[in-house]
């Protein structure tokens, strides 16, 4: 349904030690807010707020800081390092009663903050998902842009439901925050919930920028450890898997016990130790594999029951 007022908008932007590009992006998204009311596309209640996931240096002080500067800004500290998700999480549940939708966008300034505006212009027009999916990889190193290109597709033989090169740059309707706020998974993977919510949606489209400042919070150890959490939280295909090696073993032995009787009657037998400890060895590792995927997934259910907070707001700016 298409609005015809001015909505209210508000930017959540996850930070975590973030000082060093802090500034320069309060700057940034500030001019942006400031622009839209300008041209009458947003209501001048719209916001940003910068989220600090337990960060140990001057980010919170910074945040405060700009939150004097610049009366849009906004600012929540959260009581520990809780991750990314998490932190992101805080901030869409806790200003979503205060703005007609809430655009999500990392503060290290790598997405490009121009597209704001035909996000929300589709959004007006009546659009509940807006997904801001970059165009190309080319300010990715070689080594990162294929594993990504692994990862998208790994997720889609999986049955994930994600949206292909798109992280967590994307606008969200209230309905859509409320449907959200249902989700009381400990174990979040954003990218995979919020496509599986439902609702309208499109994407707009936009170049990766070189990061402003500051080192990425997520290396190869975390990235790796990022899409595993979403492959086990979206789909059982690894538990399937399981099974899938238990009959290619049976399948592998039954044909070495034919070997083994073809050998033994024509009298070929090879004597030794390979023969014995290799397919021990093999079965040994197949087995251990197949615990470790069972264990994961039993990790994850021990994680649920429990029904911990998921983060504890320790301070607010306005």
């Amino acid at each position: 349904m298409q609005q015809t007022t001015t909505p209210i908008i508000g930017i959540i932007s996850p930070c975590y030690n973030e000082e060093q590009v802090l500034n320069e992006t309060a700057k940034q998204l500030n001019g942006v807010i400031e622009g839209l009311i300008a041209k009458n596309i947003i209501s001048h209640q719209s916001f940003i707020a910068f989220v600090d996931d337990g960060s140990n240096d001057n980010t919170w002080k910074l945040i405060e800081e700009n939150s004097n500067r610049y009366t849009p800004v906004k600012g929540l500290k959260l009581a520990g390092n809780v991750g990314h998700q998490k932190a992101l999480l805080a901030g869409l549940l806790t200003f979503k009663d205060e703005a007609s939708a809430l655009i999500s966008i990392d503060a290290d300034l790598q997405d490009d903050v121009s597209v704001i505006e035909e996000m929300i212009v589709k959004h007006k027009a009546g659009t509940d998902v807006l997904y801001a999916v970059r165009k190309e990889r080319t300010t990715d190193s070689g080594f990162k842009r294929n594993t990504a290109l692994i990862f998208y597709n790994l997720m889609k033989k999986m049955k994930v439901n994600i949206v292909h090169n798109h992280a967590d740059y994307r606008l969200c309707s209230s309905r859509v925050l409320n449907a959200l706020a249902e989700f009381d998974e400990v174990n979040l993977f954003l990218r995979g919930i919020i496509p599986s919510i439902g609702f309208s949606n499109d994407v707009v489209y936009y170049n990766r920028l070189e990061r402003f400042a500051g080192e990425s919070k997520y290396p190869f150890k975390k990235m790796l450890s990022f899409a595993w959490n979403g492959i086990t939280s979206f789909s059982n295909y690894p538990l399937k898997l399981v099974t899938i090696i238990g009959f290619a073993v049976f399948f592998i032995c039954l044909l070495m016990s034919g070997y083994a009787l073809i050998a033994m009657f024509t009298g070929q037998v090879v004597p030794g130790w390979l023969s014995t400890v290799l397919p021990m060895y093999f079965l040994g590792g197949v087995q251990l594999f197949c615990f470790g995927i069972i264990g994961e997934y039993i990790g994850k259910i021990y994680l649920e029951v429990k029904k911990r907070p998921r983060y504890f707001i320790d301070k607010r700016v306005d």
